[in-house]
């Protein structure tokens, strides 16, 4: 196989759309080892609330880039690609098919099509953004949609760390994030032909999926979850913390909230990013889109043949 024409597979699209059982079925079928791109998966001990893939599934098949920090830690998309990079480049050399399963959008991009390197931390002023925010909560998106729209809109109005590093970004570099990262993107990937599938529910059925899994979710242990975590040492401000269900999880523990505005919120939350991620995958021509979930029959024998296909020509 020469290098221009090794295969890399990935399966995106929104939370709950089945991503990981159609990655599982054709890693399965086609020698595939999987790689993640989901951002809080990487986390250990963030299991019940990540849907991270089970003992039995990742011992079906090789699974990478799970459980690699602690939740306390900071992880970023450029770290990311370079992880990833690695390990696609490991499971090439052993003749396997890489499969990048996750919904985390950004990570994506930054793997597939390169990142530009933004401007450093500045703890200062984020200690200043962060400042403003508190004294006027919803202060930094309203600046930002001044400064960037573009960048306001793909960031929800209450993510207050994406929200002030978008800022820290347009204050340093003097330009909107969105400028900077469209102008001075690193090199893409190279020598891989890629297939793209994307998962497309009908939008009902999964709104009702996401209810369903929210509340499994709970029911699960999700509250005993973050319980074990906090006393592991994990602290509340954790940005790991700031993600859907945890965040929820911690107004609950706090007493801010009560079990069904929990899950009540998280299953609100959870829609919203759905559309967030469909929006953003939508906007890449690259992927092949299935309407339906990962696990119906009729969708994976679809995709199975997708691949075939694709792994005739490539060969």
């Amino acid at each position: 196989m020469s290098n221009h024409t090794n295969p890399l597979l990935v399966v995106c699209g929104p939370t709950a759309s089945g991503k990981s059982a159609l990655a599982l079925f054709l890693a399965l079928r086609y020698g595939g080892e999987i790689v993640n791109c989901d951002s809080l998966q990487i986390y250990r001990g963030m299991n019940v609330g990540t849907a991270k893939p089970s003992a039995v599934e990742r011992t079906a098949v090789r699974h990478h880039l799970f459980d690699l920090l602690e939740p306390s830690q900071v992880f970023n998309a450029g770290q990311y690609a370079a992880e990833a990079r690695r390990v696609i480049a490991e499971i090439t050399a052993r003749k396997g098919l890489p499969v990048v399963v996750g919904g985390t959008g950004f990570y994506l991009r930054a793997l597939l099509d390169g990142l530009a390197e933004g401007p450093t931390r500045d703890d200062l002023l984020r200690s200043g953004l962060a400042q403003r925010e508190q004294r006027r909560t919803g202060s930094l998106h309203r600046i930002l949609r001044r400064l960037d729209p573009t960048t306001a809109g793909r960031i929800h109005r209450n993510d207050v760390q994406k929200t002030i590093r978008a800022l820290e970004i347009c204050l340093l570099s003097r330009q909107p994030a969105s400028s900077l990262f469209a102008t001075a993107a690193t090199a893409p990937l190279e020598g891989y032909r890629m297939l793209q599938i994307g998962l497309d529910p009908v939008r009902a059925e999964l709104h009702e999926r996401i209810a369903r899994r929210t509340k499994a979710m709970f029911e699960a242990g999700l509250l005993k979850e973050v319980e074990e975590l906090l006393r592991s040492g994990v602290p509340a401000d954790a940005k790991a913390f700031e993600s859907i269900g945890y965040k929820e999880t911690l107004g609950l523990l706090q007493g801010r909230l009560t079990g069904e505005q929990a899950v009540e919120l998280t299953t609100i939350a959870t829609r919203q990013y759905a559309k967030r991620q469909l929006t953003w995958f939508r906007r890449d021509p690259r992927v092949r889109w299935l309407s339906g979930f990962g696990e119906e029959k009729a969708i994976e024998e679809t995709a199975e043949g997708w691949v075939r296909d694709w792994l005739a020509a490539v060969a």
